[in-house]
């Protein structure tokens, strides 16, 4: 069987790869070629069950490693069949559940080839960059439909119907991943550059100030975690530092406009009107049994409005017993990370909890199979154990074999 260089098979990447695509959505931005949205539904749902099948022919022995975060989402999975059992939110509800079994179970099949290296950080870089380069070919064939007047000039899918927060968090996860990789010499720098600077563009684009907190705020937290041991860590953070102050201070008004995106300061002290929802749907009646399990899962959504918040559509779908998971989620694998030595695959989970958890204020997902579920099980492939191993590859009976440089196992193109 093909392998890729630390012995996981190729195959993996193309089912995570599946699971990206399965994750995209349905619902966003005008494209230039309308595409129907039952067509997008089918071809999303159609890499799910793919990416199910390959795992399972790949793993057919069920092989599985023992995961705390795998673990909750299994019983966040139980608690979502049983809200939705009532069908208060009508039989979609059974479908979105039968689609969050397949994923955690393709993620359960997957779970045997987490070792704490950072082979899901590369597929994980690789697919979302390819994402983002549907977004740029649509943004070069029609800058029109990529920039539409009715997202206020913000950077769209023109391609596939992706929206600006989308483009913006898939940006800035990668732009993160890419720089921690540079700084653990895990990738040359001109690899990197090719990732990182045509990323920050489309970021930029989005005007999406989510996506660029989260980075910002994530970066901190995971070169805080490497500045003991690592001189390029301290030299890196030193240099943005000090680029951040002058940033701050030359281009403060250029700044500011495109943090407000021209809105009024009311508009902005309300979230764009998701203040209002939230308070709506806290205010909303509940029996006991809705506020223990929620009314099932659903469009993360309501009064026909977007809930924009993980905790409050948490709350609506599966309720304060979802809400509790979720949080336990960030509580096992923020302590976890924070036992672990300080290390590149440390840093690197620690970037992807701080995003998810900056993020979930403003956007939903962490109930149901999303963006931000693939990024925790990357960040707990990196807090898992590494695997013993088998024999020693330097005392086998074919005798000694020629050791590689250690520089050219750690640079590696992305």
């Amino acid at each position: 069987m093909d392998r890729d260089s630390v012995g996981t098979p190729k195959t993996v990447g193309i089912i995570w790869g599946l699971l990206v695509l399965n994750t995209l959505g349905s619902a966003g931005a005008k494209t230039i070629v309308p595409l129907p949205r039952s067509l997008i539904q089918l071809v999303t749902m159609g890499a799910l069950a793919v990416a199910f099948s390959l795992a399972l022919a790949l793993n057919p022995r069920l092989r599985i490693r023992p995961s705390a975060y795998l673990f909750l989402l299994t019983l966040l999975l139980v608690t979502s069949v049983l809200s939705s059992a009532h069908l208060e939110a009508g039989f979609g509800a059974l479908f979105r559940c039968a689609r969050l079994a397949l994923f955690v179970g393709t993620l359960w099949l997957l779970s045997r080839w987490w070792d704490g290296g950072p082979t899901f950080v590369r597929h994980h870089i690789r697919m979302y960059f390819a994402v983002l380069g549907s977004v740029a070919a649509g943004l070069v064939i029609s800058p029109g439909a990529a920039l539409p007047e009715l997202y206020g000039g913000r950077l769209v899918g023109a391609l596939w119907p992706l929206t600006p927060p989308q483009i913006g968090q898939y940006a800035a996860v990668i732009i993160g991943l890419t720089v921690l990789l540079v700084l653990g010499r895990r990738t040359d720098k001109v690899s990197a550059a090719v990732i990182i600077v045509p990323s920050l563009v489309l970021l930029a684009l989005t005007h999406t100030r989510t996506a660029t907190v989260g980075l910002l705020v994530g970066l901190a937290l995971a070169i805080g975690s490497l500045l003991l041991t690592s001189a390029a860590a301290r030299r890196f953070f030193t240099r943005a530092v000090l680029c951040a102050a002058v940033a701050a201070v030359a281009f403060s008004s250029a700044l500011q406009a495109w943090f407000l995106r021209g809105q009024s300061q009311e508009n902005f002290s309300n979230l764009t009107g998701r203040a209002k929802v939230w308070d709506a749907l806290l205010a909303a009646p509940r029996s006991t049994v809705e506020q223990l399990f929620g009314v099932g899962l659903g469009d993360k959504s309501f009064g026909g409005l977007p809930i924009d918040n993980s905790w409050l559509a948490v709350y609506q779908e599966q309720g304060l017993t979802g809400v509790a998971l979720v949080a336990a989620v960030f509580v096992v694998l923020g302590g976890v990370a924070l036992l672990r030595p300080p290390s590149l695959s440390r840093a690197c989970a620690i970037f992807l909890i701080s995003y998810c958890a900056i993020a979930s204020y403003t956007e939903a997902g962490l109930g149901d199979a999303s963006p931000y579920l693939l990024h925790l099980a990357v960040a707990a492939s990196l807090l898992a154990a590494p695997a013993p191993a088998a024999a020693d590859p330097l005392t086998t009976p074919e005798g000694p074999r020629r050791r590689i440089p250690r520089r050219a196992q750690r640079s590696e193109v992305i």
